[in-house]
């Protein structure tokens, strides 16, 4: 079993007399690239979870519900099944009154069978427009946090990818140097060099 010495930290960093300035600038170029990851990615994601939360604040103050009407039968069934779910609803036509006065008609989901007339709950905007229902509270905290946290990984790649780059070129050209000194003293101990 081959011994392995104690771990150094922050190795690139030390003085040392084999250390090439290469070297120097690999350290330089990963911290930068970790550090502009992490910033990144933290700063875009804080940003757009807050603007997320904010607009779904915003709908749920500004949107409303309101009484409209079937204005023809659901199709389908009348008889509901009983554990009926969601799935389980069909499109029918409704209308209702916007805030200032003027008719509006949209589809909504229903019980299949509801006859014309039925009174159904329709979310509206302040232009009366139809909206789906706001997201609550602890909706729109996992939906905020969801979106920065997406936003906050694709930020994240492209300093992260950057860097990945810049270190496999600086590699690259570090092998090419090695080979370069290499073929350099293979010469001086008299060794062929190919």
């Amino acid at each position: 079993m081959a011994f392995r010495g104690p771990k150094v930290w922050l190795w690139r960093w030390r003085r040392n007399p084999l250390k090439r300035p290469a070297d120097t600038m690999e350290a330089w170029v990963l911290l930068g690239a970790w550090a502009l990851t992490v910033l990144a990615g933290v700063l875009v994601g804080w940003v757009a979870a807050g603007s997320v939360e904010d607009e779904l604040a915003r709908e749920r103050v500004e949107w409303r519900p309101l009484v409209g009407r079937l204005t023809e039968a659901a199709p389908g069934d009348t008889s509901e099944r009983p554990g009926s779910s969601v799935a389980d609803r069909v499109w029918a036509k409704v209308g209702w009154t916007g805030p200032d006065g003027s008719a509006h008609t949209g589809q909504v989901r229903v019980a299949p069978g509801s006859e014309a007339g039925t009174p159904v709950t329709v979310w509206t905007d302040r232009q009366g427009r139809m909206v789906t229902e706001p997201a609550s509270p602890a909706q729109a905290k996992m939906r905020s946090s969801l979106v920065g946290g997406l936003a906050g990984i694709g930020a994240a790649a492209l300093p992260f990818a950057g860097g990945r780059v810049l270190s496999g070129r600086l590699e690259r050209r570090r092998i090419a140097q090695w080979d370069t000194d290499w073929a350099r003293f293979a010469t001086l101990w008299g060794r062929p060099t190919s």
